[in-house]
């Protein structure tokens, strides 16, 4: 885990990064904040009240002198970002209503990634998903030929490292977006040094041993996928072991390419992803990092609000290192 974490720091070195922070009174925000500025990885960009902020990090004994904090109330180029907001909503929003709702930590804080202000931005310490999703999806929104965002998981146990999807975002996907989840997954896998990504297609069935209209959406994935990629190594239906365990590949699946070798898995749904990930970090004692949001113009990412200051700290790291590969 401290190598994965010691390699993105060393890719950001020098890259003057910018995230921001929306939740800039948060304790846990603040704390990781400094420490991502005093380790000089990224510069924070907190939003709020400047001198509540400047107070509360007075009280926990934390610098932000390499720090910049933006009051949405009193930023002085709020004409520019309106102006953008406006143009970027093709009139789902006048200028009044874009003063309003610029207000809003979340939507300030998007607007400056859209504007290219920031490179990033981290948020979810006190906000619910939607809150953190919904602005960098109708401001930033998805790269061309990518329909949805969805959310992987790296987990991660000692020298092994393996890239979970969508365990986050889709919860009844189809084949189409299955085939975009596993060429988006990919690319993710490359940037952690996942080499080369190997996806497997999950299912309950291997190669045909069940049809089912469930099992069919999975090998069109497949071949949807291949077509979107076709350097790409993608192969399934697989059960897990099918995919996992080679002996248990020979006998299944002696044809396939990835042999029992795969190192990206995408679930067929939501619910067997977050059940998925879950007994991986609970039972198989892995580290599950993330979710991280994939598909995304500009990276957007969220936490939990059960996070601690060192969960704000990887996923600043995360979400520096996926600006870095737009």
């Amino acid at each position: 885990m401290s190598d994965l974490f010691e390699g993105l720091k060393a890719k950001l070195t020098g890259q003057n990064s910018r995230i921001v922070f929306p939740e800039g009174l948060d304790e846990r925000i603040l704390t990781a904040a400094g420490k991502l500025a005093a380790d000089g990885v990224l510069t924070p960009i907190l939003i709020g009240d400047i001198k509540q902020i400047q107070a509360k990090a007075s009280d926990l004994d934390v610098s932000l002198d390499a720090a910049e904090i933006y009051d949405p109330a009193n930023f002085a180029m709020m004409d520019e970002l309106v102006a953008a907001f406006v143009e970027r909503r093709k009139g789902k929003a006048t200028e009044e209503q874009a003063r309003k709702i610029l207000l809003d930590e979340n939507y300030f804080g998007t607007m400056l990634v859209y504007s290219n202000k920031a490179d990033g931005l981290v948020s979810g310490a006190a906000h619910s998903t939607a809150d953190t999703v919904r602005p960098a999806l109708q401001i930033i929104k998805t790269k061309e030929g990518v329909g949805k965002t969805s959310g992987v998981f790296i987990m991660v146990r000692e020298e092994e490292k393996y890239v979970f999807a969508d365990c986050a975002i889709n919860i009844a996907p189809d084949s189409q977006d299955l085939a975009e989840i596993a060429v988006e997954s990919a690319k993710t896998a490359r940037m952690f040094d996942v080499e080369p990504p190997r996806v497997a297609m999950l299912s309950f069935s291997t190669k045909g041993s069940a049809v089912s209209p469930e099992t069919e959406r999975v090998s069109a994935a497949v071949a949807e996928a291949k077509l979107r990629d076709p350097l790409l190594i993608v192969d399934g239906e697989f059960q897990f072991d099918a995919a996992f365990v080679p002996s248990v590949a020979e006998k299944k699946a002696p044809d396939s390419a990835i042999m029992g070798n795969a190192n990206v898995f995408v679930f067929p749904n939501l619910e067997a992803g977050n059940i998925g990930y879950k007994i991986a970090q609970r039972l198989g004692g892995f580290d599950a990092i993330g979710p991280i949001l994939q598909g995304l113009n500009r990276p957007v990412n969220d936490l939990s609000r059960g996070c601690s200051e060192e969960d704000v700290y990887k996923l600043a790291l995360i979400t520096a290192a996926q600006a870095l590969t737009k």
